[in-house]
Formats: C-alpha cells, structure tokens, sequence
C-alpha cells in the first residue's frame, strides 16, 4: 500500500486538519486523522466539526474514485449522527457508494476510533460532480 498521503492533490485544508488517506478505490475510501490537542473542544474531546470534515472528505474520495479524473466531487448535504465523543488519538473513517444515479451518488460512512473499534459517527451524504 506505500506511505499514506493527504487525500487529493494540493490538500491544503486536509493537510492543515492532519488527514491521511489510507485506501481509496472501486467506490470506498479510508481517511484516518490522529486528532490531537488541535482538534479539541472545551469538554477535551474530538471537535463534532474535525469529525463531520473527516466524514466528509473520506465520502468524497469515495466518490471520486467512480469519476473521471477532470471531475470533483461536490457534496449536496451530509448528515451525521455523533453517536460516542472521540477521544484524542487515531479516527478513522470508511466511506462506501452505496448508490450511483445519473445526477446524485448517496455515500455511507463510519468512523471508529482505533485501538476501541468502538463507532464514533454514521454518516450519509448526497454527491454531484462538476
């Protein structure tokens, strides 16, 4: 598999949040992030935010692994159930296709927390392309 790498090309927020894009291909994605210090809220646990953004990034890459490399993947809404706070340390979430229309692709994921296996999030999103 080689050295993981931020997701896309010129990843500036991504590089910025610290995610690392572990698979993608064939309609899923794996994009973990060691969340840190940085990725904190008040309560000392993973910012809702930092997790909707790896959400959305790892639906995404999953979509853009069924798209033709002139295209980006454009997210229509997400919604995200936050089901256990996530603790400092390694998220990881693993986003599948779940269906490809004509216009609008419908996009699942999962984050876990590793070491725990214990689900952070579920999420599902609506992707274009442009």
């Amino acid at each position: 598999m080689g050295e993981p790498t931020p997701p896309g090309e010129g990843a500036g927020f991504n590089d910025l949040i610290g995610l690392v894009e572990e698979s993608v291909a064939d309609g899923r994605a794996t994009i973990s992030m060691v969340a840190g210090e940085r990725h904190l809220n008040p309560a000392g646990t993973v910012h809702g935010g930092a997790i909707a953004t790896l959400v959305d990034v790892a639906m995404g890459r999953a979509m853009a692994s069924l798209i033709a490399d002139d295209e980006h993947p454009v997210t229509i809404e997400m919604k995200v159930n936050f089901l256990e706070a996530g603790e400092p340390g390694t998220l990881v979430a693993e986003a599948s296709v779940s269906r490809r229309g004509r216009l609008f692709t419908v996009v699942h994921a999962e984050v876990t927390q590793r070491g725990s296996d214990e689900t952070v999030a579920e999420a599902v999103g609506t992707f274009t392309s442009r």
